[in-house]
């Protein structure tokens, strides 16, 4: 059975192979573009830094170099049912010097198409077995980003040799430069 998160809400990844699915909906957009939503992850160090550029994984880098960490591609409209986009994650393959990994969604050219986090639906991340497609913990934003870009959803982190995954929902008004410039 899942365990629904709160915003600040932790749990235990007892399993070293899952799967991230990100989802939302985006109401109908009175600039009259589409919306482009766009998941990344930035697998960091204890430095709170990413390891290297190859550690931000996202639609033009789906892989991280030890294999670790796979965007399985880019969602350009969120249509349809379920996640809009995953993230295959294999903790045993993952860098030793790794510490947290950082699951973040952005608004492509948000500015451009004078979008935002308030425009969106229905956002959720949730974690699950892909052997057995058993959902493992989910956690739904609730919250109206009226201004905000870009939304962490969540991290991965390693405390005493344990993986855990702590609910974050933490908005930002400068999209992914924001965070590019936080965890580079």
């Amino acid at each position: 059975m899942a365990i629904n998160l709160e915003k600040g809400g932790r749990a235990l990844l007892s399993l070293p192979k899952f799967v991230i699915g990100l989802g939302w909906d985006a109401n109908s957009s009175s600039t009259g573009v589409d919306f482009d939503l766009d998941a990344s992850v930035f697998i960091l160090g204890e430095n709170k830094k990413c390891l290297s550029d190859e550690y931000f994984v996202f639609y033009n880098n789906l892989k991280s170099p030890d294999g670790a960490v796979e965007h399985t591609g880019d969602n350009l409209t969120g249509a349809g049912e379920g996640d809009d986009e995953s993230i295959r994650v294999d903790l045993s393959k993952i860098n030793p010097n790794a510490a947290e990994i950082i699951v973040v969604v952005t608004i492509h050219e948000a500015e451009e198409r004078r979008q935002n986090f308030g425009q969106v639906r229905n956002s959720f991340v949730r974690i699950y077995n892909p052997d057995t497609n058993e959902e493992l913990l989910k956690y739904e934003l609730e919250e109206d980003f009226s201004v905000e870009t870009a939304v962490e959803f969540g991290r991965i982190y390693k405390r005493n040799g344990e993986w855990k995954f702590e609910a974050v929902g933490t908005g930002q008004k400068g999209g992914l430069e924001d965070y590019l410039n936080k965890y580079n």
